[in-house]
């Protein structure tokens, strides 16, 4: 071990701050399957909530899916949508608190799929919320099954032997389609699977906040995201299978603002 390297016993002695839990993340044991991705993007998520000062005032929206008990371990208020409905809950809340942060957390089989409308209808329409968009190819709670961002020649429980785009059509990138609407004012790919990429994504997910409290429309943040349990591979495997083909069809970077 390099001499300029503290051990963890040195780094206690020393004193220094590390890493703190956020208080805006509850004590309940977190309900996803070890290795994927919602537990650091929530806890990025709150970690962002509580720098800038906005827990008193924040609204999150948790829909069907994996994040489905997200009130569950954020610490803010949240409320509870039907499936895909989390943008048009969102609308309704902000505009009659129009003070209040609000947020959408959803997955792709949420947000993309059953979703789709209230997505597109309320970027379009420029609402002044956040969409926290986790994007893992897959719906991971209810099976495994191809979803709308499944790629060309992914496996699933209903694509057994790979998508096949002439029959099945191509993986919908909705993080694109967003991206041309005026109603949007920040559109971004991020990720969470690497240390790197976890401080670029909590970033984007900080900005998004704040043109949000400037009132510039409805900020959008895509974070690409492994389901090793739905693509059948250890925590690992599957991140190194989102490097290798995920990023590929999905590049990561802002797209706007």
């Amino acid at each position: 071990m390099s001499e300029n390297i503290l051990t963890p016993e040195e780094i206690i002695k020393t004193g220094e701050l590390v890493f703190k839990k956020t208080k805006l993340m509850t004590d309940a044991e977190l309900s996803y399957c070890p290795g994927c991705g919602h537990g650091v993007a929530h806890r990025i998520t709150m970690e962002v909530i509580e720098e800038l000062g906005l827990e008193e005032q924040t609204i999150g929206i948790a829909p069907v899916g994996c994040s489905v008990l997200a009130y569950e371990f954020m610490n803010v208020d949240m409320q509870e949508a039907a499936h895909g409905r989390a943008p048009a809950l969102a609308t309704g809340i902000k505009r009659v608190y129009p003070n209040k942060t609000v947020f959408t957390y959803q997955g792709d089989g949420d947000l993309a799929a059953i979703g789709t409308a209230e997505t597109i209808h309320a970027c379009n329409r420029g609402e002044n919320i956040t969409i926290i968009f986790i994007n893992n190819g897959i719906y991971g709670m209810t099976g495994g099954q191809m979803a709308p961002t499944t790629l060309p020649g992914m496996n699933s429980s209903t694509s057994p032997y790979g998508r096949d785009v002439h029959t099945m059509g191509y993986p919908l990138k909705i993080t694109e389609l967003v991206a041309m609407l005026p109603g949007t004012s920040y559109v971004t790919r991020q990720a969470v699977h690497k240390p790197g990429l976890v401080r670029k994504a909590k970033k984007a997910i900080k900005k998004a906040f704040e043109l949000q409290m400037e009132n510039k429309g409805t900020s959008f943040v895509e974070i690409v995201s492994n389901c090793n349990s739905g693509w059948k591979m250890t925590p690992v495997e599957s991140n190194e299978w989102l490097d290798k083909n995920m990023l590929d069809y999905y590049p990561l970077g802002d797209l706007k603002g």
